[in-house]
This record gives structure tokens, sequence and C-alpha cells, in this order.
């Protein structure tokens, strides 16, 4: 299930009247929703241990699928470069951690393959949002790194890379944040109007059903442009936070702290407005 905030520059709707009538009009997001960056106290670096638990958690896994289904010694009699995709990678280490491990495995599979041809290159692109800190990312680049490095910005809903050019797509905890959120949401006469909450947690089905539609539509974007980059033969990689079918979303680890966050907001709006003008 996808997350509620969005982490895209995209359209929030607003209400506003205008010759007697309720009209809704386009209010642009910056693209400003992104990780941490730097190396602070409250970094994305020093706060991604949960990210790195869960990347950790399917090592293994990827090292068998990698091992069973790819045709790394196909791939390399057209192409001596493997092209790897990192989608929301944010600033690292994880990034740095998951690429190393993928080029061991591919690495490992190939010398079994291909024992007497020649190393296989590597090129790694590192995609998110534009206003990730790539400066931190390129800098905390590992020194000894064995692959070419690029960064790619912009939303990966897109295409970002030319038909048939990527052998490996990775993206791990990125796919739930939405890339808008949805309209309903911000309707006050939809049945969706999420008011005073800033989660699904808790919430009618009305508003589940928003925030499910739109994720279905993000992963619909998200796969028809992989569809488009990735090479025959190329391998995929997808990482995200899921519960057990039927599990009450109340009953989510999150929902407790999406619960206080809500209320911690609108206690804060109701110090600076009236009550009657909080959405």
């Amino acid at each position: 299930m996808a997350n509620i905030a969005s982490a895209d520059p995209s359209q929030l709707l607003i209400d506003g009247p205008r010759g007697g009538e309720t009209i809704r009009e386009p209010l642009p997001v910056p693209d400003s929703l992104h990780v941490n960056g730097g190396d602070g106290i409250y970094s994305y670096i020093k706060n991604s241990y949960y990210q790195r638990l869960a990347a950790n958690v399917v090592k293994e896994r990827i090292k068998e699928e990698i091992e069973m289904k790819l045709d790394v010694e196909k791939l390399s009699s057209r192409w001596n470069t493997i092209c790897i995709a990192d989608l929301g990678c944010a600033v690292g280490p994880n990034t740095f951690n998951a690429m190393q491990d993928i080029l061991e495995f591919i690495q490992h599979k190939y010398k079994l393959q291909c024992p007497k041809s020649k190393p296989l290159e590597f090129m790694v692109f590192f995609n998110d949002q534009a206003s990730n800190d790539f400066n931190t990312l390129f800098t905390s680049l590992p020194q000894d790194r064995p692959y070419f490095a690029a960064g790619v910005p912009g939303s990966f809903q897109h295409r970002l890379f030319p038909e048939s050019s990527i052998h490996f797509v990775h993206c791990s905890y990125a796919l739930h944040w939405l890339s808008t959120v949805p309209e309903e949401l911000v309707d006050k006469d939809s049945l969706a109007w999420n008011k005073g909450r800033v989660h699904y947690s808790n919430a009618p089905n009305h508003v589940v059903d928003a925030y499910a539609a739109q994720f279905g539509k993000d992963m619909e974007d998200f796969l028809n442009a992989r569809a488009e980059e990735m090479v025959i033969g190329g391998m995929m990689i997808m990482i995200l936070p899921g519960i057990p079918h039927g599990m009450p979303y109340s009953q989510l680890s999150a929902s407790l702290m999406y619960d206080f966050m809500a209320s911690s907001f609108m206690d804060m709006a109701n110090e600076v407005s009236e009550p009657t003008y909080i959405d």
C-alpha cells in the first residue's frame, strides 16, 4: 500500500471562489520533497537503518535470483558493459552497498558462465529527484568502486534512459512514495476528503481506495517506463513495504506514528488559525 507523501514535483488542487462559484485551480508543488541531505544528525545517512536492514534481509534472495535467472553470458555476448540503475537512490551509503553486492553477484555468475572471457565493465546510474543531495552522494562515492558512476535526476514514473539500454534495475524502499496527492483527498465534497489525517490508517475505505488507485497508476507508469528502457533478458529488483492480506491498516507498525503526527500538525495549525478554517 502506498504512503501519503509525494516524492515528485506535481500539483495539488485548491478551492477558490470566482464569479460566485467554486473552482479548482492547480497549485504547483516545488521539487523539494526528498530525503534530508548532508551528513548531519537529521540526515538520511544517519537515519536510514531501517532501509538498510530491509535490503540486508533480501540480499541472499537477490543473489539466488541472479544465479538462477540472469543469463550474464547472453547479455555479455552483445554488451561488454553492463548498465545498472538504482532508482530512488537517496544519499547513500545504502545505495553503494546495494550496488556493490549486485556487481559482485553478477561478476560471480559471469566467471562461472564465461571463465575465459575478458572482464565486464559496469556503469551505474544513480537516480532520484532533481532536488536530491547529489553533491553529498557523489562526494561519498567509494574511491575503490569497480564501476563508472553517473547521476540521473528525475521522476522514475517517467522515462529516464534510452530504449533498451539498461540491463539491471534496482529500486529499494522508494516505490511506495506517491507521485502526487490523490485529488479526492483535497476535495471537500469528496467522500475521500481526509480531513485531520496525514495517512490512511484509521480512515474510511474511500480514503484507502483513493491512495490505492494512485499507487496503481504510479506503478503502471513505472513499469511501462522500465519496459521501454530495459534490454531483453534484463532483470529488475523492487523492494517495498507491504502487509499481510486482510490485516487492518490501523495495526500497521507506523500507524501510531502517523496518528501522532496528524495530531501534532493539527495542534500547530490551531495555534495560528481558527479551527473552522483548518482542513
